[in-house]
């Protein structure tokens, strides 16, 4: 009896473990590989960011997933492999977020300020855009970035 119970036990965890789903995270990912992206406003002003760079399908499906802040120098950059219209959501992120859509050419295509928490509402860039950038929640009215300012970075020709 006591064999047939094992046996059980270990089949219904073993299916439970094939079944796992590894794409859905349930804590922050680890800080990912990180370089500087600049913005530079139409008055001439710089804001300077480090920015995470997730590459791999399972680093841009996290995200900013968990994270319980980011800081106002800091942002996570997702690179597109050809220009596509952006949707992202906000699922397991805790805090507002600004969301900047990127122009192959380097300029802000869109922004879409203080995203709200746990949403799992799309946010579009609307045009298909080279990248997107996130950023703390409120930055770009802060800072007055706004459409049409250039981003310099290593994707963009620059950085």
């Amino acid at each position: 009896m006591t064999r047939l119970w094992l046996g059980s036990l270990f089949l219904c965890v073993s299916v439970a473990l094939a079944h796992a789903d590894p794409g859905d995270p349930t804590g922050p990912q680890p800080k990912l590989p990180t370089e500087p992206l600049t913005i530079i406003g139409d008055d001439g002003k710089s804001h300077h960011f480090t920015v995470e760079l997730p590459v791999t399908v399972q680093q841009q499906d996290t995200g900013e997933m968990f994270r319980t802040s980011i800081p106002p120098d800091a942002g996570m950059l997702f690179v597109w492999p050809q220009p596509e219209v952006s949707e992202m959501w906000m699922k397991n992120c805790p805090v507002p977020e600004d969301m900047v859509f990127i122009n192959p050419d380097g300029t802000i295509a869109a922004i879409a300020e203080m995203t709200v928490p746990y949403s799992t509402a799309t946010i579009s860039s609307g045009v298909p855009v080279a990248a997107t950038l996130e950023l703390q929640g409120g930055i770009t009215a802060a800072d007055d970035i706004s459409v049409g300012d250039r981003v310099i970075a290593k994707p963009f020709g620059g950085g």
